[in-house]
């Protein structure tokens, strides 16, 4: 679905990626972990065509991302920025009808198939009672939800998202990072995220990429990636982890005085 080819990321002489081979499947959730600075958001941008690499190659299905055309990519791959700014007064509604806009060909309107899509996915993320409101009213987690619900509407099999999580509660949490593990169970979608909670990323992720902001990278199935020793090499501090009710918790270890 998507694969890089040597990718390399630079922040002006730093270098946060060194020669990326990485692939992800249908059906598969990534979760891409590093501490702050490391690289994590340059790196979704890139995957979803938004920023150059400084070398190597994106791939979508079998074509390099810069031979898609705008259209045609959005189709494919569906991108949820880490923050948004409204500048103008449209409706909750309005705003995830935008995200339709890849299907209408020469149409200007939208059909009714674009209105039960965006209504589905408003439902979905608990908001159809918003349809009608200035996207400028809503809290950040209502905000958060319009913007994933539109998200979903946009209806691609590849899905990346940088911190879908950020400003919503527990229970959203919980339930929107479910349903993108359904999304990949169930219909075969691909999801890469960016999220700082490890134990919602373990639980939900097929597998992980671990970024160390120095070039250095490390990719494969949660069980592998997502051991104590290596998050806490990754994330620059210690992790501890317990087994509870046969889940697996991470925990930043704390020295006792």
């Amino acid at each position: 679905m998507i694969r890089t080819e040597e990718l390399d990321l630079k922040a002006g002489s730093r270098s946060l990626v060194h020669r990326l081979d990485w692939a992800a499947r249908p059906g598969e959730c990534w979760s891409i972990i590093g501490r702050n600075g490391a690289g994590k958001s340059t790196l979704l941008r890139t995957l979803a065509g938004l920023h150059r690499p400084d070398k190597g190659k994106v791939f979508v299905g079998s074509r390099p991302l810069d031979a898609w055309a705008p259209e045609e990519l959005a189709r494919e791959r569906a991108f949820l920025a880490q923050s948004r700014h409204d500048a103008f007064s449209y409706s909750v509604i309005e705003t995830v009808l935008s995200a339709r806009h890849p299907y209408h060909a020469n149409r200007y309107w939208e059909g009714s198939d674009d209105h039960q899509a965006a209504m589905n996915a408003l439902e979905a993320m608990e908001v159809a009672d918003l349809a009608g409101r200035d996207v400028r009213t809503l809290s950040g987690g209502e905000r958060q939800r319009v913007a994933i619900a539109a998200l979903l509407a946009q209806d691609t099999p590849l899905l990346l998202l940088d911190e879908p999580a950020n400003a919503l509660d527990l229970a959203h949490q919980v339930s929107i990072m479910g349903l993108l593990a359904k999304l990949c169970r169930e219909q075969g979608k691909v999801v890469v995220m960016i999220g700082h909670d490890l134990n919602l990323a373990y639980r939900i992720s097929t597998h992980a990429l671990l970024l160390m902001g120095d070039g250095r990278w490390q990719a494969g199935p949660v069980d592998a990636t997502m051991q104590p020793a290596l998050l806490g090499d990754y994330l620059g501090h210690p992790i501890d982890m317990i087994d509870h009710g046969g889940r697996r918790i991470f925990l930043p270890y704390e020295a006792t005085a």
